[in-house]
């Protein structure tokens, strides 16, 4: 599939009507999740008869972008039961198989099957310092090959010491750095819509030292 084809038909799906503050849930645009899974895919192989989890899913733009890409098996983890409904109408909509489980990200005791990779957009921790590093910290137990993960562009060299020295780690690289349109959505967002530099990692989990990677 090609990436103009893959963004367009994430655009088309639906968003928050209700978006909860203390969650700090924005929409990831098509823009950035096309990019971030075809990134995935095509530089790496971490996609196409993978199982994917979707940390935080919301709508579940990243985990459809990731069955769109040949995923053999997708999970979405949110723990808004409203952001959960609407992302299984967006499966529905594009006839998608995927698993929907409601649950906190932090909370997750994870006895399934491997997850190869974990794609999230987490909270920026901006309402509640460290969530994001909350949401690192679990990816990086259970994916056995790789995370992609979107932060705050300020926040880089913490979060590449954090992943290598806390989170175990093998490797924290920046792909690319995009721009993260969050739309005046809350009612203390004074302008209507503010550019947020953020950038795409990739973080390979220790487990997979010596695996090729």
């Amino acid at each position: 599939m090609k990436l103009k084809q893959l963004e367009g038909l994430l655009g088309d799906l639906q968003q928050f009507s209700n978006p909860k503050v203390e969650l700090e849930q924005y929409p990831t645009g098509p823009h950035i999740a096309s990019r971030m899974l075809f990134t995935a895919e095509n530089s790496f192989g971490d996609i196409s008869s993978k199982v994917v989890a979707d940390f935080g899913c919301g709508c579940g733009t990243l985990g459809a972008a990731a069955a769109l890409l040949g995923a053999e098996h997708v999970i979405g983890i949110e723990i808004d039961s409203q952001s959960l409904e609407i992302a299984s109408l967006n499966a529905e909509d594009l006839e998608l198989d995927i698993n929907l489980i409601q649950c906190d990200v932090k909370n997750l005791g994870w006895r399934g099957q491997t997850v190869d990779t974990v794609v999230m957009n987490p909270p920026f921790g901006t309402r509640k310092k460290g969530a994001d590093m909350e949401f690192l910290s679990v990816a990086l137990k259970i994916a056995s090959q790789a995370v992609y993960s979107l932060h705050k562009t300020s926040t880089r060299d913490h979060i590449k010491r954090a992943a290598l020295w806390d989170y175990n780690a093998s490797s924290a690289e920046v792909l690319c750095e995009l721009r993260f349109d969050v739309p005046q959505l809350y009612k203390f967002h004074k302008k209507k819509e503010v550019d947020i530099a953020v950038d795409l990692w990739r973080f390979v989990p220790k487990v997979n030292q010596g695996k090729g990677d």
